[in-house]
């Protein structure tokens, strides 16, 4: 019998491009744009010099792509920590099966609305599914929400295995959600704001055109992930990750999820302690200022939150352990809402809010300090494959660099670009973005290194700096959703347990309809009077 073609692993991709990198180190010739600093509304960046392109000894590599693997660890130290802190973190919440019980909870409350007409016509879960991805949408538009969505799958996959689907449509609901709002882009300051500035035009200026942009992408997006889903609800055995699912099908059944835990009284010192804590910060910022793009708003959010919290967190000491668990689970995500819109958080207070619910969720489940760190370990070394993926895919970048080939890779862009239509040139300025997210995919760095290089050819054939914005921010979006060389998205993948093979098979062809959708509503802004434009 012929053996069965194996689509390779994640790592096994990974490293052939890396190789590949390592090869083209060896044909194209070095060179290198001198960098200068700027002062943006959200600090300082470096940015390239348009006119400084110089060539330079070329760096061609070869035993460097086995040093790739070290060196993309010492590059992505943030990310993969955040990932191991995650994974020990879910581990003791998973323990609780808490989740388990949210879930079947949540599905059985969700389909009592089927009485009503109208929701039993659109579909309860199709409603589910629209709210949560226009959420993250929304998440991804205003603050760029990017690798908040590794933890958020947790969640979201046994949510979508219970209701019938696949992983795939519990990876869509955050992460796709928060992609396709990251091409939107309403007021997202660390993409768009900072394009705009290095573009000279007021920041968060055209939003009305971008607005109709968000919500075309939306439809589109959102009902091509409700067409897959409901493929799926009719054949599960049509999923491309059926066989992988069948680790979230056994972990995650709903057996026993009607029997109920009492809270001991590890939940009621957890509930104690949390509060007394929740006390002091409220005393300490009563008020929270809240950023969203251009506007903000001064509220007492942390006050009103702890109050909510002692009400919520005493109502579900009553009911069981695990609606408590639940409920620390719910005002982590609140906090980490709060956290990057109100107090800027990053990476490290995200991964010290998760390592708290943790220690919380872990006493008030009866563990003493031995039992918390074996479980903590045991979490992190599950997920420990995609910490690992992410060092080997930032060994791609590691090679193009210390080659010397990036910046002679977009001055050979800019030169093709050069001298072409409006329309044309929009059009190539939105494919070279797409392209260079398979070498650079931060949207902050690929703002400060290729809006300079934009802005100048836009004035060259006197094509508005607002269009050419919004070229790059569509463009900085899709991509971004199927390059192996993206952390997030190897990281996504991994928590999930899809083959990235797997992934790419499903989403190239959603990625194709999305990057020809944006580059239609882009056409627009050169061919009509818009608003800011």
């Amino acid at each position: 019998m012929a053996k069965k073609h194996q689509i390779p692993h994640t790592y096994v991709i990974v490293f052939i491009i890396i190789m590949v990198a390592a090869m083209f180190t060896w044909v194209v010739p070095g060179g290198m744009f001198d960098r200068e600093v700027i002062q943006t509304a959200s600090g300082q960046r470096e940015v390239i010099n348009t006119q400084s392109f110089h060539y330079v000894d070329s760096r061609p590599q070869t035993w460097e792509i086995f040093a790739a693997f070290y060196q993309g660890f010492a590059r992505s130290p943030k990310i993969i920590v955040f990932i191991l802190i995650l994974g020990g973190a879910f581990w003791i919440l998973n323990e609780s099966r808490a989740i388990d019980v949210g879930v079947y909870s949540f599905l059985k409350k969700s389909n009592r609305l089927e009485r009503y007409r109208l929701i039993r016509y659109l579909g309860v879960n199709n409603i589910i599914i629209t709210v949560v991805m226009l959420m993250f949408s929304f998440f991804g538009a205003v603050f760029g929400m990017s690798e908040e969505t590794i933890a958020f799958t947790i969640i979201f996959v046994p949510l979508a295995i219970s209701m019938g689907y696949d992983s795939i449509v519990g990876v869509s609901m955050s992460f796709i959600g928060a992609g396709i709002g990251f091409a939107g882009c309403l007021m997202n300051p660390f993409t768009l704001g900072i394009a705009q500035e290095i573009a000279g035009i007021r920041m968060f200026s055209g939003i009305e055109y971008r607005f109709v942009i968000w919500m075309i992408i939306n439809i589109v997006g959102i009902s091509y992930v409700l067409w897959y889903a409901s493929r799926v609800k009719k054949n599960p055995k049509s999923s491309l990750v059926y066989e992988e699912d069948a680790y979230w099908r056994e972990h995650h059944t709903k057996a026993d999820l009607n029997l109920r835990t009492p809270a001991g009284h590890g939940a009621w010192i957890a509930y104690i302690g949390t509060l007394a804590v929740l006390i002091l910060v409220s005393i300490n910022w009563p008020m929270t200022t809240m950023a969203m793009g251009s506007m903000s708003s001064t509220l007492p959010i942390l006050p009103v939150a702890t109050l909510l919290f002692a009400f919520t967190g005493y109502r579900s000491l009553k009911s069981s352990m695990e609606f408590f668990v639940l409920n620390i689970l719910m005002y982590t995500i609140l906090f980490l809402v709060v956290g990057v819109m109100g107090f800027a958080w990053g990476l490290m207070e995200l991964a010290a809010l998760f390592f708290a619910m943790a220690l919380v969720a872990g006493i008030a489940i009866g563990k003493d300090a031995n039992d918390l760190t074996r479980s903590f370990i045991a979490g992190a070394r599950d997920i420990l494959s995609a910490a690992l993926v992410v060092g080997l895919a930032g060994g791609i970048i590691v090679i193009l660099e210390n080659g010397r080939i990036i910046d002679t890779i977009l001055y050979s862009i800019a030169n093709t670009i050069e001298g072409t239509g409006k329309i044309t040139t929009l059009s190539l300025m939105y494919v070279f973005t797409s392209a260079i997210n398979a070498v650079i995919t931060s949207g902050t760095a690929k703002a400060a290194l290729i809006m300079p290089i934009l802005r100048d050819i836009s004035e060259m054939v006197n094509l508005s700096k607002q269009a050419t914005v919004t070229a790059f921010h569509i463009g900085d979006g899709f991509t971004n959703l199927i390059t192996p060389t993206s952390g997030v998205l190897i990281g996504v993948l991994e928590v999930a347990r899809i083959p990235f093979g797997k992934w790419f098979k499903w989403a190239w062809k959603f990625i194709l309809l999305m990057v020809i959708l944006g580059w239609l509503v882009l056409i627009p802004t050169v061919t009509m009077p818009l608003n800011g434009f």
